[in-house]
């Protein structure tokens, strides 16, 4: 008997706005991702091993950077 199990983490597009970026300094669209970590046995998610993590990604230069608590709250 074979048994299958894992972690997977899935990426989920929250929302975007108009911002300068950290990073490269430009101006351009932000995307705000929340990526959630999850438990799975045989290919299926059954529940999450850590908390949600929020990122904001410039689509400009690309990078990746952690959210701030202001930037979850929507305006």
């Amino acid at each position: 008997m074979f048994l299958i199990f894992g972690v997977r983490g899935k990426d989920k597009i929250v929302g975007s706005r108009l911002g300068v970026c950290e990073v490269c300094g430009a101006t351009a669209a932000q995307t705000l991702i929340r990526r959630t970590t999850k438990f799975s046995l045989f290919f299926v998610p059954l529940f999450p091993v850590r908390p949600a993590r929020h990122f904001v990604a410039c689509t400009n230069c690309g990078r990746l950077r952690n959210a701030a608590r202001e930037e979850l709250i929507p305006a």
